[in-house]
């Protein structure tokens, strides 16, 4: 009680712009989900009472209320009374909504050639009676001007704004109130979360000329995160840190009328080592390096560089094409049709390779979500693309599964050989067929997945190969087909309720 009276009394206003740059670089932990932590440190020199402090170290997407600013050391004491926060950074159309209802000329653009040189006509004068079209938080409309007592829907050329305009602002601006009993200056940290940075990882994974052999591949790994820059803001230097993981987070307001509209750069680097750790129930991944990180950059950074990594392929039919699950509400008759999730027109046969996230395989280190893409060179040593596919974020010790396509020389066929539905007896029958050919000059194995949608109660009654219960409604037959042949396999299942 006695500080807030104190600053009640203190009549003393002071203003000061918060040095700049920061006095350290500006630490960014960016995450997954398109938005970033920021943090950086300012200079406040404050005198006893009320202070005005302004900084534009901030982005166009700060989102104001996650704000803090403290004594970075701990020790001083001071309180923020107010703060106010313009993103309205100054553009085209933020100049015309300021002069609706006023006149401004516009260059046309047309003039005449006189002695060889070009002199353009002079402006015209218009009426801005509407704006129009665009920012966040306004109608989308088009924008209306009175020239000549007409009116027309578009800009009669480019307007021509008086340099004397107040309120300019180049920059999102940061103001604080701020109240100190005592003259002070202090190092202070401002933490505040931005949107419009986001990052993500890709991985390139190089096989060497197909061996055709079961024991799949020595390949290269090579991965890489690529960090998106359209927060509005430049980062002339940046520490930056990557978070992986699914971190919850609510959708802010949006506070900004500014979008950056910065053409992308792009920019690569490959020095240094990013190291990670496991930060609470997530991921944390650092670049151990101060970068600069423009408006609308794309920046690369490769973080994982392996040789010798096994890769194994395998291949999967999926007869039904879809993971259909037992009907339990009132139109479960549904599932009793003859027909229910038949679809002989699938013969596709997948493509899967699969990477064993280990140290043993010459990975084991966490393995953030991303874009996976597959080469293999062929004999004349060129590099050709083989695929690509999404990963989740994949542990240590997990494996990854790529499907990279479907198989050429292998097809399936899937069909229904019996069904008989006992009403009274409570009791459905079915039997299915599925043929596989391998015009391959190599044997293969096909994993055939079977999905049992019709019932929760179900026993298979017969068999051509042993299966494995991939969960409580799926069935996966390994199944192995001669080189330049066929295999059949077939199975009964059982439903009752």
């Amino acid at each position: 009680m006695h500080i807030r009276l104190l600053f009640a009394a203190a009549l003393v206003l002071t203003s000061a712009l918060a040095q700049q740059p920061p006095a350290q670089p500006t630490a960014l932990t960016i995450y997954n989900e398109n938005f970033a932590v920021a943090r950086t440190q300012i200079e406040l020199d404050l005198r006893a009472g009320r202070n005005e402090i302004t900084t534009t170290d901030v982005t166009s997407q700060l989102e104001p209320d996650s704000v803090v600013l403290r004594d970075a050391a701990g020790k001083r004491a001071f309180r923020v009374l107010e703060q106010n926060y313009d993103a309205g950074v100054v553009t085209q159309e933020w100049l015309l909504r300021k002069y609706e209802g006023k006149t401004i000329d516009f260059q046309t653009g047309r003039g005449d050639i006189i002695d060889g040189k070009f002199v353009p006509e002079p402006p015209i004068p218009g009426k801005i009676i509407r704006a129009g079209a665009p920012q966040d938080g306004y109608p989308q409309s088009q924008p209306l001007i009175e020239v000549n007592g007409r009116m027309q829907f578009q800009l009669p050329g480019t307007p021509l704004f008086p340099a004397t305009t107040d309120g300019l602002l180049l920059k999102p601006t940061l103001r604080w109130q701020i109240g100190s009993e005592t003259a002070q200056k202090l190092t202070a940290e401002l933490d505040y979360i931005t949107g419009g940075l986001s990052w993500e990882a890709t991985y390139n994974v190089v096989a060497p000329e197909s061996s055709n052999t079961p024991a799949g591949d020595k390949a290269d790994v090579i991965g890489w995160v690529t960090i998106h820059n359209q927060s509005g803001s430049e980062f002339p230097q940046a520490r930056i840190k990557l978070m992986a993981g699914d971190v919850a987070k609510i959708a802010p307001p949006n506070y900004n009328r500014y979008l950056a509209g910065a053409a992308m750069a792009q920019s690569v680097m490959v020095d240094g080592q990013v190291t990670q750790k496991a930060f609470d129930d997530f991921h944390l991944y650092d670049l151990n390096r101060t970068v600069s990180l423009r408006d609308g950059e794309i920046k690369q950074v490769q973080f994982i560089e392996a040789t010798g990594v096994a890769v194994t392929r395998g291949y999967r039919y999926d007869g039904a094409r879809q993971n259909l699950q037992p009907y339990t509400n009132f139109n479960e008759n549904i599932n009793r049709q003859r027909e229910f999730g038949i679809d002989p027109s699938n013969t596709k046969v997948q493509i899967v390779q699969e990477i064993k996230n280990s140290e043993a395989n010459h990975l084991g280190i966490p393995l953030p979500a991303g874009r996976i893409r597959l080469y293999r060179r062929d004999s004349d040593g060129q590099m050709e693309f083989t695929g690509e596919s999404s990963i989740n974020h994949t542990p240590t010790e997990d494996t990854v599964k790529i499907v990279s396509g479907n198989a050429f020389d292998i097809k399936g066929a899937r069909r229904q050989t019996d069904f008989h539905v006992n009403q009274n007896g409570h009791e459905l029958d079915e039997t299915f067929e599925i043929k596989l050919t391998n015009q391959k000059p190599q044997p293969v194995t096909v994993n055939v997945v079977e999905h049992l949608y019709r019932g929760d109660n179900w026993e298979v009654q017969e068999k051509s190969s042993d299966y494995t219960k991939l969960d409580s409604h799926t069935l996966q037959f390994p199944v192995l087909v001669p080189a330049k042949g066929e295999t059949t396999l077939h199975y009964s299942v059982r439903y009752s309720w």
